[in-house]
């Protein structure tokens, strides 16, 4: 097996990052609580990517400054954000294994992979993948059979049966950025033609934001917005609710108490009738599916942005929305390897922190769907999480001696309860007239 080497400079310091800049980064890094999340159980932990902490310090300004010029305000720790879900489901580091538990990091013949079970279709599609019966325990048969198959082979044909798989790269390589007018945010911006330009708006209240996602990244997307002053309307289906409300509900709190909640039955062609003529009403839509998934809908956002509907489309994906990759499926952990994003532990790569590619991305896709409001005209945001990944990956940073005070996670208090599924459906259609 060939292993990707830890990325640092010949002194085990990186070249990215000076030896003032290194020692703050630590220093924010340690107090965050994302941190003790990172490393293997029982040793301790460890630092972060050369560069992360920086790059998402501006991610979280471009947030902060566009809030402002909307005539609201909004202040957030990007850092503390990572450990939200780990410090209210009581989370811990774990080395190879992700701190939730469903993601491990094993090695294939030609360098190191990363494979979520986070659901039981996954789990049964894995003698499928590695073509052999699982002859003992799910995970031994994976870290047996991967270890003599070429990561490539592996990926692919995760990618055929809907597996959430990644190979670490040797080198993450450079992101998109987003161009023209828009900030160098690892986002691919893509300008839409419609029937009028899109004036910037004078104010983020004056917005309507409709949120299709679930989990993580989005949500924390439509949170941040909502805690900007924007209204944010929560759309889920009535027979598959967001994930996350199984999960622990002071989490969901979390991200969707600002919001509204409207229940849609996707097998009804009324509800699917009221929900296009919601999205077209929308100033901004979020949505965090693969692009076949809305267009088995009838959904076409590129179509729904042209013909004078919302502003900006936020989709995120875990690998991007065109090609191949956008047929792939990914969670935060597997988006992160896929992306780079991991801290080592001299040869062996350890997950940074939890599930990182959720928080950062929706950070970063927040500070987007602003910066393309305040730019005008009229945007599709591609937000693939491991092309934030990529980003914020840099060669590992040893922690300093004396290593600083290491805080635990923590989670910003919810301001109240999220609504109930579908709280507020008739309410919403009432008031932005739309057919009940």
């Amino acid at each position: 097996m060939t292993t990707p080497r830890p990325r640092t400079g010949d002194d085990g310091a990186p070249d990215r990052a000076r030896a003032g800049d290194r020692a703050d980064e630590i220093d924010a890094w340690a107090a965050s609580g994302a941190m003790w999340l990172t490393g293997p159980s029982g040793s301790p932990p460890l630092g972060p990517p050369a560069g992360m902490v920086t790059e998402l310090r501006a991610v979280a300004d471009v947030l902060h400054r566009h809030a402002r010029a909307l005539g609201t305000g909004i202040t957030i720790d990007p850092l503390a954000l990572l450990g939200e879900r780990a410090a209210i489901a009581g989370l811990s580091r774990r080395g190879t294994t992700s701190c939730g538990g469903a993601t491990r990091l094993f090695p294939a013949r030609d360098g190191w992979m990363a494979l979520t079970l986070a659901r039981p279709d996954d789990v049964e599609l894995v003698p499928a993948w590695l073509e052999t019966d699982v002859v003992d325990d799910v995970w031994a048969t994976v870290t047996r059979v991967a270890a003599a198959r070429p990561s490539a082979l592996l990926v692919e044909r995760a990618r055929l049966l809907g597996l959430p798989a990644a190979a670490l790269p040797a080198s993450p390589g450079e992101p998109p950025r987003a161009p023209g007018p828009l900030a160098p945010l690892p986002v691919r911006a893509i300008p839409v033609a419609g029937p009028a330009a899109a004036a910037p708006p004078s104010a983020l209240a004056d917005l309507l934001v409709v949120d299709l996602s679930s989990l993580w990244a989005g949500p924390l997307c439509g949170g941040l917005l909502a805690e900007a002053g924007a209204r944010v309307v929560k759309v889920e289906s009535t027979t598959r609710p967001d994930g996350a409300r199984r999960g622990p509900a002071a989490f969901f709190d979390l991200l969707n108490h600002a919001k509204q909640s409207v229940g849609v039955d996707l097998r009804s062609r009324g509800d699917l009738t009221r929900l296009r003529d919601l999205l077209h009403r929308a100033d901004v839509v979020i949505e965090a599916s693969r692009p076949r998934a809305l267009t088995q809908l009838g959904i076409d956002a590129e179509a729904l942005v042209a013909a004078g509907g919302p502003r900006v489309w936020v989709s995120i994906t875990a690998h991007g929305r065109s090609g191949p990759a956008g047929e792939r499926v990914g969670f935060g952990d597997d988006a992160a390897v896929a992306g780079g994003l991991v801290s080592w532990n001299g040869t062996q790569p350890c997950f940074c922190a939890d599930a990182i590619a959720d928080p950062t991305t929706g950070v970063v896709a927040a500070a987007a769907a602003l910066d393309a409001l305040v730019a005008g005209g009229r945007w599709l945001l591609d937000v693939a999480m491991a092309g934030v990944a990529r980003r914020l990956a840099g060669p590992s940073l040893p922690a300093r001696a004396p290593v600083p005070p290491v805080a635990r996670p923590r989670a910003r208090p919810a301001a109240g309860r999220a609504p109930r599924l579908g709280q507020h459906t008739g309410t919403v259609l009432a008031e932005l007239e739309l057919a009940p």
